[in-house]
């Protein structure tokens, strides 16, 4: 079920416990439905200072092993292509011309092997730079007199990968300067309007980690490096399913995406224009929680109720943390509810009033 019914029927859940919260009626107002306070399916929880007191701000928690990680000397992999220079010796350095950069470069097989002339086929793979750069000197000097040799890499074979919501998603070579996290998501970019920043997923050796990077990078903050190698996996997801929804007496109902893994009670109010000033009920504030488990038969809902008749109450609701899919509901004013059982009874009574004229028109 996509967002747009998931909110319809989280506002159809609404209807049923409106009846449940405090300065209402607890019981159901007809014998036929539960009272789903006393049957244990809600708890109604009001939002006090203490409350909030306990409720903690998240931290980007990094697990330590990636903290731990400091590449080694860029070790060569099958993939790679090496630039050899064989000072004095055009011949084994630019075989394919001057002009041809790209050309002279010497592929690593998948056997970890390279292919020079004189030496033949060396082993090079797992192997630093300066390591490939002895054994072609100790084999040239066979056939050559005091070779100089100098190995580059001409391209990277070892790659980072990048999938989800960001703005460029091709693959970023694994050069031989250590790479951070941080750097690697600059270049790809970050699409900021689809993008959930607090479900950045690390995936290495086969192991998913997952990242709050809005958590990392907040101001006041200093991001740690996290060092990425080659293989390595990064998706960003999107934000589809991250959402709140703001319902009842309020100028804009409707359902709110965001980005960070933030989003509190005056912000999600702030972001729909607040309370209808006419018909809400400042005292009817409620947060839903927990209506995906109770339809699930795995757990309890839980209501959260704020008096929000004083404008200090929204201190509280800064502080006052929501989560994907919690239901905001705003309820109305007792002149409102009576003005809306009138309206609807106002044509009933005009259908009444209709029949008794055509029976005396009839009759006459």
């Amino acid at each position: 079920m996509n967002a747009p019914y998931r909110a319809l029927a989280l506002a159809f859940s609404l209807t049923v416990l409106t009846a449940c919260v405090p300065g209402q009626h607890l019981a159901a107002d007809t014998p036929d439905q539960p009272d789903l306070v006393e049957s244990g399916q809600v708890k109604v929880v009001p939002i006090t200072p203490e409350l909030v007191a306990g409720q903690t701000a998240q931290t980007a928690e990094v697990p330590g092993e990636l903290l731990q990680y400091r590449p080694d000397a860029y070790r060569i992999r099958p993939g790679d292509s090496l630039l050899v220079t064989v000072w004095d010796h055009p011949e084994l350095t630019t075989p394919a011309g001057a002009q041809q950069g790209a050309a002279n470069g010497r592929l690593v097989e998948a056997n970890g092997t390279l292919y020079f002339p004189y030496i033949g086929r060396v082993q090079v793979a797992d192997k630093t730079l300066d390591e490939v750069r002895d054994i072609l000197r100790r084999g040239l000097s066979r056939y050559l007199r005091e070779p100089q040799v100098d190995v580059s890499l001409a391209t990277p074979g070892g790659q980072i990968a990048f999938e989800g919501a960001f703005t460029n998603t091709a693959p970023q070579p694994v050069t031989p300067v250590p790479v951070t996290l941080a750097q690697a998501v600059g270049r790809a970019g970050i699409n900021l309007q689809q993008a959930d920043l607090s479900g950045l997923t690390l995936i290495r050796d086969g192991r998913a980690y997952t990242l709050d990077y809005d958590a990392l990078n907040r101001p006041g903050s200093v991001a740690p490096d996290i060092y990425l190698k080659p293989g390595d996996r990064l998706f960003l997801p999107y934000n589809d399913d991250r959402q709140v929804y703001v319902l009842g007496e309020v100028t804009r109902p409707q359902a709110i995406t965001y980005k960070t893994s933030r989003m509190n009670l005056t912000q999600a109010l702030g972001r729909v224009g607040g309370l209808n000033p006419l018909t809400s009920n400042g005292k009817a504030v409620y947060v839903i929680r927990g209506l995906r488990d109770v339809e699930q038969g795995q757990g309890t809902a839980t209501v959260y109720q704020l008096d929000a008749r004083s404008p200090a109450a929204f201190v509280l609701a800064d502080r006052f943390p929501l989560r994907p899919g919690d239901v905001v509901f705003v309820g109305a004013a007792g002149v409102t509810r009576w003005n809306r059982v009138i309206s609807q009874l106002l044509p009933v009574s005009g259908v009444l009033r209709n029949l008794a004229s055509t029976q005396v028109d009839v009759s006459n």
